[in-house]
């Protein structure tokens, strides 16, 4: 087998770890279920294109900065005064199939009808703050809390320093230990 056989199988298994997730951040960033579709189709695109041969240690920090910077641009470019869509209403998403599926979410999984009842509340519950949070705050907390990566790679991924990240990662966990006390 190729090295070059071996690159692009490691590439498309990251990207396939990574996709739901990416697109979760994107769509929460937009709340625009199709601008987030295109700016995580786009990012994957340009990592392909331009990191494709470098250390795939290197990759998770490359595309969530990739990912950032494209978010940043759509905001820029004025696309958020288009019209908010209250998307999280439908906060259904497509799985491979193409069928309507929940979104994945890190958490205790439970047999318990009640205890999943009070999970998706406080899922729910979560997002609504975070589409609140200002985007740098959002960002820091997507990133170092949803995808774990460490504050050097969150700073490389915002393009700031890391007393930054931990700034607005502050500034964001507060604001959601404040809003969602009573999930305690």
């Amino acid at each position: 087998m190729t090295d070059d056989a071996d690159t692009a199988r490691q590439l498309n298994s990251f990207l396939v770890q990574v996709e739901r997730r990416a697109y979760r951040i994107a769509e929460i960033a937009t709340r625009n279920p199709d601008e987030a579709l295109d700016i995580v189709q786009d990012a994957m695109l340009k990592l392909v294109q331009k990191y494709a041969r470098r250390n795939p240690d290197e990759w998770p920090p490359l595309f969530y900065r990739i990912l950032n910077n494209r978010i940043n641009d759509w905001h820029r470019r004025g696309k958020v005064s288009r019209g908010w869509l209250s998307w999280w209403s439908d906060w259904k998403t497509r799985d491979d199939e193409g069928e309507l599926a929940e979104p994945e979410f890190a958490g205790a999984e439970t047999d318990n009808p009640l205890e999943q009842l009070a999970q998706n509340a406080a899922m729910q519950d979560v997002v609504a703050v975070l589409n609140e949070l200002p985007q740098r705050q959002q960002q820091a907390f997507m990133l170092r809390i949803w995808e774990g990566l460490d504050g050097a790679q969150t700073a490389y991924a915002m393009g700031c320093s890391e007393g930054s990240v931990k700034t607005h990662l502050s500034r964001a966990t507060a604001r959601l230990r404040e809003r969602l006390e009573k999930h305690r």
